[in-house]
């Protein structure tokens, strides 16, 4: 046959054929098999499949308004990874001694097959949504499955605050361990650096330079001043020679017409100055003794122009000096309190260098330790402070921890159990085993034929042989009735195994779940 259609027919023809001819074998073996099969199927358990979905809220108020004040951790990540880690053992466990589960094991091969049953059985699983968590859990009874699912729902709402509590305590514990070592490092680098400035007092006074900057800015302030003294004393020798050529009283005719009222401007101007100068100095500063000379010097020449007055016979109060003479004569007291002035700076500079140089051989070994214990303070002293900053930041996030959590749970679709058993149920199988049981009996009756061949026309014997058939002989009468004789009682037996199954079928889809 070229038709795969027909060669299809022509074999399903030839199976009900055999099927036929060996039909009691075929009935008898078919009821075994479905008989075997509704006991079996007795023993096979329902499951029921509990579900509970959790929203894990991550994105409160409070967390962009705490950014930068404390520590904030990656709430989603750590939810992630507790729905990943919920199910261990020690977790399992907790759920295994619930009253309420009824699960409680004495034997220990019993509790430890239970608890991986459990293990194995609950799932966490995220949906299309990071925060979303679906609990489920298969079983046999719905009401066990149901309280499965509703521990497993408040181990996972309670876990993450109780394991949250813990690493705050111990993380502030441990802070505080570190600030009170750190403050017994600090209290002795203090020590140490307050013991060495004291021990080489007068020597590490100067700070941000070192030995030889020190040289080098002395040397240069000394010869700034060695330069500015020389310029001072040829400006008051000067004055010197100035006042020496110059006439210090007028002529006669200018006395006559002149005043004293000059001399005494001029105590009123240097004592004006000396007010001045003593508000900002103090008696012994060199501007205040040279002022103190001047004034002295103008109230005897005060003094002496009175008296050349009263000798030449003039009036008190019309005597006057050279005005050039007087100018010259302040000039020259200010140029020398200008020297005395250099000269006290030179002499400190100078003594400031000749100390520093001979100190050459021990000062910049006490630089280098001096640097050495600034440096180890510097360093103890920032790590002291940045562990009291994280000690703030730390018992801020616990407070903020006890007022308000950063993820908030919540349950969307509280455990419930599916009326109806998931797959495969029992009822699958009691129809697999009416499938199964006509496929075996089918099966038997072809299997038989083909231990122990009939045939029913020469092609068949022709095509089974591969030989030539010679003739046939046909039956008529009795024994031709006997082969169609048993149908209706096969067919009427059939359709009763058949309905009864059905039947049966039919009931185990209708019996209610065992709560």
């Amino acid at each position: 046959m070229d038709n795969p259609i027909e060669a299809f027919v022509a074999n399903v023809r030839h199976i009900a054929q055999q099927v036929l001819k060996r039909r009691r074998l075929a009935l008898g073996v078919s009821t075994v098999v479905a008989v075997l099969g509704a006991v079996a199927v007795q023993f096979v358990p329902n499951r029921y499949q509990a579900t509970a979905r959790i929203f894990v809220d991550t994105q409160t108020v409070l967390k962009p308004l705490m950014t930068g004040l404390t520590y904030q951790p990656d709430i989603d990540q750590q939810v992630a990874m507790l729905a990943r880690t919920l199910i261990s053992r020690a977790n399992v466990e907790k759920l295994m001694e619930r009253p309420d589960l009824n699960l409680g094991e004495t034997d220990p091969a019993k509790r430890e097959a239970t608890a991986l049953r459990l293990m194995e059985r609950i799932k966490i699983v995220p949906t299309a949504s990071s925060n979303l968590f679906e609990i489920t859990y298969r079983g046999t009874a719905p009401a066990d499955a149901r309280n499965v699912v509703q521990a497993t729902v408040d181990l996972f709402m309670n876990s993450g605050t109780g394991s949250k509590k813990r690493d705050s305590q111990e993380a502030a514990r441990f802070i505080d361990e570190q600030i009170a070592v750190y403050e017994v490092k600090l209290t002795d680098a203090e020590n140490r650096l307050k013991d060495f400035k004291v021990r080489n007092f007068g020597v590490s006074g100067v700070s941000n330079q070192d030995y030889f900057l020190r040289i080098s800015t002395l040397g240069e302030e000394v010869s700034k001043l060695r330069v500015e003294l020389n310029a001072a004393e040829q400006a008051r020798n000067t004055y010197r020679r100035e006042l020496e050529s110059e006439d210090p009283q007028l002529p006669a005719e200018m006395l006559a017409r002149g005043s004293g009222g000059d001399g005494e401007s001029r105590l009123d101007e240097q004592r004006r100055r000396l007010d001045d100068l003593l508000r900002r100095y103090t008696e012994a500063h060199p501007d205040v003794l040279s002022t103190r000379r001047t004034i002295a010097e103008i109230e005897a020449e005060n003094r002496a122009r009175k008296e050349a007055a009263t000798r030449l016979g003039i009036k008190q109060g019309k005597a006057a000096t050279s005005p050039v003479y007087q100018k010259l004569r302040v000039s020259l007291a200010e140029n020398e309190v200008q020297v005395a002035s250099l000269r006290s700076q030179l002499a400190a500079q100078q003594a400031r260098l000749e100390q520093t140089r001979a100190m050459a051989g021990r000062l910049p070994q006490v630089e280098a330790e001096l640097a050495q214990l600034n440096r180890d303070y510097d360093v103890i002293r920032k790590n002291y402070e940045v562990l009291v900053a994280r000690r703030e930041s730390a018992t801020l996030g616990e407070r903020l921890d006890e007022s308000s959590q950063l993820a908030e749970f919540r349950l969307i679709e509280p455990a419930r159990t599916a009326a109806q058993p998931v797959f495969p149920a029992r009822i699958h199988f009691a129809v697999l085993a009416l499938l199964v049981s006509l496929v075996a009996g089918g099966a038997a009756a072809v299997l038989a034929d083909m231990m122990h061949p009939t045939f029913e026309d020469t092609d068949s014997l022709r095509q089974f042989s591969g030989r030539p058939v010679l003739g046939s002989l046909s039956v008529q009468g009795a024994m031709g009735d006997a082969r169609t004789a048993g149908l209706p009682s096969f067919w009427a037996l059939l359709a009763l195994l058949v309905v009864a199954q059905v039947l049966w079928v039919a009931w185990m889809a209708t019996r209610a779940p065992v709560q």
